[in-house]
């Protein structure tokens, strides 16, 4: 394997050494081994150095080139963080979607780096103002939000969030660090609850878990699954993202946005009280789905308890069938013109989360990102799942106005500005993968 180090540099800036803080969780092993190809250094710290050298072992089992595991060095935050910072060129905290937690950090952090440190936070959607305020200028003029999504070594989809104080040389040189040292596909967003991602991706999952109620698990994940356009099923995909994590982050867009689909963003009260039992999703081994015994499992969310998954029964769905079949021979607009043209509740269901998806986006565009198109990069890079323009180009601009008036919709001003020329961006992507069709 090639040696990256210092692959990327500034005028006057290069990454030597990284400090990886909250190096006991996924998000930070997996980020210490994708940074150690690229820096000398990376120092992996937890509250004990058991945990930290646990991390070690952990990140070692993700590096391709086992030559350059000996870069990677543990510790923990009370016996080695101030001789990390002393050296640091970058700390990057990875630590709990705790806003109070990571002040405290951010507090020891700012009495102690070195002039010049960068200090990056991987939130998935706190404010990066908030978690700099009362730190001082050199703090908060070098700090920037760079959410990598988990697994990092999988999705290369990155977003990098600016504070009112970041310097714009910070930015450019953390943008540039990810795109060439670490192969991101980066977009940048503005600091608002969510940032562009799970802002629009966890609108779209809650829609699902607000379904479950009334349609039950099995049957929300298959008339809204891959074939919609979406890597992964989407109460699947709750279940591997966990309960609390999907309740945290539409929890924080809720209280911190007010929007036209603000009262969708609310988690059911029911599905609440069964995280509160301790059904998280896999890692409790207890979500919409499960296996007991080899057997798989389907949760009955009015009850709380679980059943068969073949003994859920299921409507005629013939028009998924039909969207499959034109799927896997490669006609992806001819599958969801099927979609637009097919009749029975659990298709209008369909397109009203379909066309939930396309508006919502796009009504986003001036507000969590400039254009559409970095909106489109996030979604298709962060959450495999097909963007909203490339629907729009499969259903045709005039196809999705039908489905949007359908579903009770207004028609986004950027959407209305798209007129009716494709922008090819459905050509440039893997459609097979997004829409979940092996090959």
């Amino acid at each position: 394997m090639t040696d990256r180090t210092n692959l990327v540099m500034a005028a006057d800036r290069r990454l030597h050494h990284v400090v990886v803080l909250g190096a006991n969780g996924a998000m930070g092993y997996a980020s210490a081994a994708l940074f150690a190809p690229s820096v000398g250094r990376v120092t992996l710290l937890a509250r004990t150095v058991e945990k930290a050298r646990e991390a070690v072992r952990l990140a070692g089992t993700r590096l391709t080139d086992p030559a350059i595991a000996d870069r990677l060095v543990a510790g923990s935050y009370d016996e080695d963080l101030l001789l990390a910072l002393a050296s640091a060129d970058l700390v990057f905290e990875a630590m709990a979607e705790d806003g109070p937690l990571k002040c405290e950090m951010f507090a020891r952090i700012d009495a102690n780096r070195r002039e010049g440190c960068i200090v990056a936070t991987v939130t998935s959607g706190l404010s990066i103002n908030g978690l700099s305020a009362g730190r001082s200028e050199g703090f908060r003029s070098h700090f920037v939000g760079l959410h990598l999504f988990n697994p990092p070594h999988v999705i290369r989809g990155t977003e990098i969030i600016a504070g009112r104080d970041t310097r714009a040389d910070v930015v450019d040189f953390i943008e540039k660090f990810a795109c060439e040292a670490l192969d991101r596909v980066t977009v940048r967003t503005a600091d608002t609850p969510g940032f562009a991602g799970n802002r629009i991706g966890f609108k779209v999952l809650n829609d699902a878990a607000r379904l479950s109620i009334d349609l039950g698990p099995t049957l929300v994940d298959t008339i809204v699954g891959p074939y919609t356009g979406r890597a992964l099923a989407p109460l699947r995909t709750i279940d591997l993202v966990g309960w609390d994590v999907h309740a945290a982050i539409v929890d924080n867009v809720a209280a911190n946005s007010c929007d036209e689909a603000h009262d969708t963003l609310v988690m059911p009260t029911s599905l609440r009280v069964l995280m509160s039992q301790g059904i998280l999703g896999r890692k409790s081994g207890r979500g919409f789905f499960a296996t007991r015994d080899g057997v798989r499992m389907v949760l009955d969310v009015a009850s709380g308890d679980y059943m068969p998954a073949a003994a859920c029964q299921r409507p005629d769905l013939g028009y998924i069938e039909e969207m499959k079949r034109l799927q896997i021979a490669g006609q992806f607009s001819e599958s969801m013109r099927c979609l637009v043209q097919a009749s029975g509740e659990m298709a209008r269901i369909t397109r009203q989360v379909v066309a939930g998806y396309v508006a919502y986006a796009f009504a986003r565009v001036g507000e969590v990102c400039d254009d559409i198109g970095g909106i489109d990069r996030i979604m298709a890079f962060g959450f495999n799942w097909v963007p909203p323009s490339a629907l729009v180009e499969l259903l045709t601009p005039e196809g999705t106005r039908q489905m949007l008036t359908e579903a009770g919709l207004q028609v986004p001003s950027a959407l209305e500005a798209w007129g009716d020329q494709p922008c090819g961006i459905a050509t440039e992507l893997n459609l097979p993968r997004l829409f979940g069709v092996s090959t």
